[in-house]
């Protein structure tokens, strides 16, 4: 992205981070607070969400392809992902916490580190 001020690596991870709050979000809310609408209603209210993960998802990823493979941006966005997701998981939606994020989060560095070998 032309006359972006702020590193490539760190704005992606910034933008992916927001993207992906709204992303959780998106996906998953409406079945905590929607759950005795139609799914219509909870699928307008989930793209309505949606917009604002694009905002930021599509400039995130443009940022970053500066720097990183699509590789690279893929596994990054898994790693937030999860990482977004944990929280939401146990804190809105009330689930408990498991070890299995724990092996799911190991799994992802693994991807992590075969995807960045080549920049360590």
């Amino acid at each position: 992205m032309p006359n972006w001020p702020f590193p490539a690596i760190p704005s992606t991870v910034g933008l992916l981070l927001l993207s992906n709050v709204f992303m959780t979000f998106a996906w998953y809310a409406h079945l905590r607070d929607l759950a005795q609408k139609p799914w219509i209603v909870a699928a307008l209210v989930s793209w309505g969400i949606a917009l604002f993960e694009y905002l930021l998802q599509v400039p995130a990823n443009r940022l970053g392809y500066t720097a990183l493979s699509v590789g690279q941006l893929k596994i990054m966005q898994e790693i937030i992902s999860l990482t977004v997701f944990i929280p939401f998981a146990v804190f809105y939606m009330k689930e408990p916490l498991k070890l299995d994020y724990l092996w799911a989060g190991l799994c992802l560095l693994g991807a992590a580190y075969f995807m960045f070998r080549d920049k360590f």
